[in-house]
């Protein structure tokens, strides 16, 4: 018989339920999202921006996928307010629906050929609806995951909805190799295979809402609403007293988020099957590339959770951005080799990197911001950090390869975005450990940063950070 006490038994199976429910989720809203990247990359410059030629064509694919992250703030600010003032689990559910519907109605979209000019419009508004419910998304998932966590196991508790993204692109990569190379192969993949991820969509969305309406509320929020300390209008109070923690966090996912959508954001997908590029790879063999680094980077980010918990979520970051900042140019490298071999190494030496400066992001967020706003705070913080980095980051590469001819102006645009989140990361204190709860919120106001030196003793001014 165990030995356990009830309650204690009670609290574990509800943090399993959480961290189960979080990454399920996040998977199937990055799959979603990852899908339309890889389909950028590889066939919407053809099927919806055809008349604007190649080279053209290509660079508007990828800004149709930057697009959408200029709506994420909309999204973050929406999920925000309401995170903070009606609960974390209703905005899950909310956020999972819209993308779910908008991903599958990219599926039986009519293409220019058929629609004409009608055709990207309505790609660009699905995308943007996307877009929002990322927005709105991350904040949820990685609260919800953290708060419920124990205050030794947030580090690894907070990589959970984070894993959610190379599962993603794990899931997006592996169902596209499968229509290129199994179900629909050359030019049926044109005509109808490319509908089918999307469509699948819809079944993921079903699965996913009723796991996330399983799970308790978090009970940070739920201490907030029973003690009636909900913030008014959250967005505003947070933008008044911690304007410069925003930045500063949106500018340590700025370095991360670029380097990752090298691969997620379909650019390196369009360079290595260009046939007329230097690499020359089929769409089957780099989709299958890509999905073995999304394993290594499943690994490595769930790795990092765990050395967060032993090291601090700024060490970790710091050697997750220093092995990154090794290992852009030898990624390019690499890839230019045109050997399937040495893209499979490329990939998985790029993952360290990429797993250590992501896998600590949510407990480090949750932990930088005061109850009362840190829905708004972190959701925010993420969205301008992607539009900083990831955003137009595909489209910039590609912008760069056809000005120059190579890939190494590309590497040096990653090394300073890396380079300046390196430098973010180091100007935050690592509060892991902080109590979380609404009851402590005069010590979470201040001493985010390492040039703040006010104590929770100390009066908090009303311009405060």
């Amino acid at each position: 018989m165990s030995t356990v006490p009830p309650r204690q038994r009670a609290a574990a199976t509800s943090q399993r339920r959480v961290a189960f429910a979080t990454i399920i989720g996040t998977t199937i809203e990055w799959y979603d999202f990852f899908i339309y990247a890889t389909a950028a990359g590889l066939i919407f410059a053809h099927l919806f921006f055809e008349p604007a030629g190649s080279q053209i064509g290509l660079l508007l694919s990828f800004a149709s996928v930057g697009i959408s992250f200029l709506f994420r703030p909309l999204g973050a600010f929406l999920a925000g307010h309401f995170g903070d003032k009606i609960g974390r689990r209703a905005m899950l559910v909310l956020t999972l629906t819209l993308m779910g519907a908008s991903t599958t109605l990219i599926g039986i979209l009519p293409t220019y050929e058929t629609a004409g000019i009608l055709a990207p419009v309505l790609l660009l508004l699905l995308r943007i609806l996307q877009g929002i419910s990322a927005g709105g998304e991350w904040g949820g998932a990685v609260l919800m995951a953290v708060e419920h966590a124990p205050t030794n196991r947030r580090g690894r508790a907070g990589a959970y909805p984070q894993l959610g993204v190379p599962l993603g692109m794990l899931l997006a990569s592996g169902m596209m190799a499968l229509m290129t190379g199994v179900i629909s192969p050359g030019e049926q993949f044109v005509a109808w295979g490319w509908r089918v991820p999307f469509l699948v969509s819809f079944v993921l969305i079903v699965v996913g809402y009723f796991i996330r309406r399983s799970v308790d509320e978090s009970p940070v929020f739920e201490e907030i609403a029973q003690k009636k300390a909900q913030t008014r209008v959250p967005i505003l109070v947070l933008f008044k007293k911690h304007w410069l923690l925003v930045l500063i966090a949106a500018l340590v996912f700025a370095g991360n988020n670029a380097a990752g959508y090298m691969t997620t954001g379909g650019f390196l997908q369009a360079y290595m099957t260009d046939p007329e590029g230097p690499v020359g790879f089929t769409r089957t063999q780099v989709l299958l590339a890509v999905s073995f680094g999304a394993v290594m980077w499943f690994a490595f980010t769930l790795l990092s959770g765990v050395v967060a918990d032993k090291i601090g979520r700024k060490r970790t970051y710091q050697i997750g951005f220093v092995s990154q900042l090794l290992c852009i140019f030898p990624l390019f490298w690499l890839v230019n080799s045109a050997s399937l071999p040495l893209l499979y190494l490329a990939f998985a030496l790029f993952a360290v990197g990429l797993g250590f400066s992501y896998g600590p992001q949510a407990a480090l967020y949750s932990e930088l911001f005061p109850a009362s706003v840190r829905f708004s705070g972190v959701s925010i913080s993420y969205a301008f950090g992607a539009i900083l980095g990831g955003a137009f980051a595909p489209m910039i590469a590609t912008a760069l390869v056809q000005a120059t001819g190579g890939t190494d102006a590309v590497a040096w645009y990653l090394v300073g975005l890396t380079a300046i989140s390196l430098v973010a990361v180091s100007l935050v204190r690592d509060r892991s450990g902080i109590d979380l709860s609404i009851s402590n919120q005069a010590e979470q106001e201040v001493g985010a940063l390492v040039f703040d030196k006010r104590t929770a003793a100390q009066p908090v001014p009303q311009d405060a950070l």
